[in-house]
């Protein structure tokens, strides 16, 4: 999935409270300000409100791990057992 990269160009002064907070749930507060968000459609429906404040990079995801990279075999460890008490309702003697 593809991510969006946005930064924060313009000022929010003389701006709605609903482009604030927009913004706000962009996760951009001042400018120059840069987060990353999953392409989604939820995501470009805030963008199309505060396009004129903000700038769009798309990047592809990267993958985790280099395609070439081979992958080690996962070990398993053993679970250690826990001692068990001899008698665990009480004793009476």
């Amino acid at each position: 999935m593809a991510t969006l990269k946005l930064t924060q160009v313009r000022s929010l002064n003389r701006r709605s409270e609903r482009q604030r907070r927009t913004m706000q749930a962009l996760g951009l507060r001042h400018p120059h300000d840069t987060v990353e968000h999953r392409d989604t459609p939820q995501i470009r429906g805030m963008i199309a409100k505060v396009q004129h404040l903000i700038a769009v990079e798309e990047h592809d995801a990267a993958p985790s791990e280099p395609e070439n990279a081979e992958e080690a075999p996962k070990e398993e460890t053993p679970e250690e057992e826990t001692p068990e008490p001899e008698n665990a309702e009480g004793s009476e003697a």
